[in-house]
């Protein structure tokens, strides 16, 4: 019969060494060392992570957030005022030749625009009358001087005298009373502050329309 030998048991006793000692200290085991860097590595990550996480959000929601709407553009004085653009109905009378001559200076020196008004044609004299906006604010040259009374005020403006004749809800009538042959200037009660309106009508008339010899003392200078 074949003899059937039992595999030898495997002594897995501590050994002592050459010096008859045996070791029993343990190998430290690397796993904790391993387990530490992971944890590092993973804190390092989670912390790196998080303000990528927060840039890459608000990325996302600024893109998604609409427009704001761009502001509208302020209004201009001259769109803010609608304006017919029809003729002006104003009188024409008669003029003699020397005045007649003067007008027709002024008229051509008058501005396309008084501030934001456009200028609009006239039902009559374009040669001595011309007329702004709407409502109208007009300039007629050789009509009647002023009549009045010495202790009443006078406006100089950009060196023109006026003499001026306001009413409660009416217009305010301006005419000069320096000047050779006289020009009135009639400022609607929905524009401020006629004198402001008289300024570049002024330079026209400083322009185009000699000085008178006498003046009242409060325009003399």
């Amino acid at each position: 019969m074949d003899e059937i030998t039992s595999p030898r048991a495997v002594d897995d006793r501590p050994r002592p060494d050459g010096d008859g000692v045996t070791d029993l200290t343990e190998t430290p085991a690397a796993a904790p060392v391993a387990d530490r860097s992971t944890r590092r590595a993973a804190l390092i990550a989670t912390l790196v992570a998080v303000p990528v996480t927060a840039v890459v959000a608000a990325l996302v929601l600024a893109k998604l957030s609409p427009p704001e709407p761009a502001a509208a553009p302020a209004p201009t004085a001259s769109a803010a005022r609608a304006q017919a653009t029809g003729p002006v109905e104003m009188p024409a009378p008669a003029l003699a030749a020397r005045p007649a001559v003067v007008c027709r200076a002024l008229v051509s020196q008058l501005p396309a625009t008084v501030r934001d008004l456009a200028q609009r044609p006239v039902t009559a004299g374009p040669e001595q009358n011309a007329a702004y906006g709407d409502p109208a604010l007009t300039v007629a040259c050789g009509g009647p001087a002023a009549q009045f009374p010495s202790t009443d005020e006078v406006w100089r403006v950009n060196g023109v005298c006026w003499h001026p004749v306001e009413a409660k809800d009416a217009p305010t009538v301006l005419t000069t009373v320096d000047r050779e042959v006289p020009v009135t200037l009639t400022v609607p009660r929905a524009y401020d502050g006629a004198l402001q309106w008289a300024a570049p009508v002024s330079e026209a008339v400083v322009a185009a329309v000699p000085s008178a010899k006498t003046v009242p003392s409060g325009c003399a200078g």
